[in-house]
């Protein structure tokens, strides 16, 4: 599945655009970007979040701010009550827009600095996420003004925490003809990171020489592809030690680890503290 630009639900009564999406099955790995702002909580759900060149996991109550064409996706493992779905509650604003609204307001200055700080994508404690739930579910419910007050209200409560953790460790660069190749390469990196990855397979996706991907592919994510492909494998092995009870060989040679000894020393790399340590942290 190649990468995507995502074209987001007009509405004839709003300015900005939301989705309530419910999902017995799961959440599915969907690699895209889009030029609006993006304010997800996902509940009742646990798994993987990918952001940029960001990957960690999430659980219930799991609220991020993204910036615009910054590229995203979250993959759910399990449901915290299996009964009910996984929920994800996603208000979608532009640029532009906000800017003009915020600018020109000095009572929503907090907002302005919130969406300057958001480029590269903000995650904010499941504790705000959890407090804030009764209140993006009453928007879904109210006339489009009321939305509009309930989406701001929201939008200051999280500026006045004055907190979030910055998640990719860029932005995205402007657009250019290298953008699609990138995505195509880390698509294909975020689908079979697990697997072999062979650097003339990379290339031909990107349709250059090897050479030519490496520089690429440090251009837009100020790391190399096999620095990459280990956070990609680390970061799945983390929500598996976290959300589940499979042994640690076992996870290990999920993520493309044939020796556990070597995943052991990436892990400990890349997290400062062995597998073991690091589930005995959820036990």
């Amino acid at each position: 599945m190649r990468p995507y630009r995502e074209h987001l639900p007009a509405s004839s009564d709003a300015s900005w655009s939301m989705l309530n999406r419910r999902l017995d099955d799961g959440i599915p790995f969907e690699w895209h970007h889009h030029p609006e702002f993006e304010l997800t909580l996902t509940l009742n759900s646990r798994g993987q979040r990918l952001i940029g060149d960001h990957v960690g996991a999430y659980e219930h109550g799991d609220l991020v701010l993204i910036g615009p064409n910054l590229p995203h996706s979250w993959v759910s493992r399990e449901k915290l009550r299996p009964a009910e779905p996984h929920v994800a509650l996603v208000f979608w604003f532009g640029t532009e827009w906000i800017t003009r609204l915020t600018a020109g307001t000095v009572e929503l200055r907090p907002v302005q600095r919130l969406i300057e700080r958001a480029a590269t994508g903000l995650a904010f404690g499941n504790m705000l996420g959890l407090a804030l739930a009764d209140s993006f579910e009453a928007v879904y419910t109210r006339p489009p003004a009321q939305r509009l007050l309930g989406l701001l209200d929201i939008l200051l409560q999280i500026a006045d925490t004055e907190g979030g953790q910055p998640l990719a460790s860029q932005a995205p660069p402007r657009a250019d003809g290298s953008r699609e190749r990138i995505d195509r390469v880390l698509q294909h990196l975020h689908q079979f990171y697990g697997q072999p990855i062979a650097m003339a397979e990379l290339a031909e996706i990107a349709a250059l020489s090897v050479s030519g991907l490496h520089r690429l592919f440090r251009k837009h994510t100020q790391t190399t592809v096999s620095d990459y492909v280990i956070g990609l494998r680390i970061g799945d092995a983390c929500t598996r030690l976290s959300g589940t009870r499979q042994p640690i060989q076992h996870i290990a040679a999920e993520d493309g680890y044939t020796s556990l000894a070597n995943f052991n020393r990436q892990f400990k790399r890349l997290r400062g503290m062995s597998p073991r340590s690091y589930r005995a942290l959820f036990l």
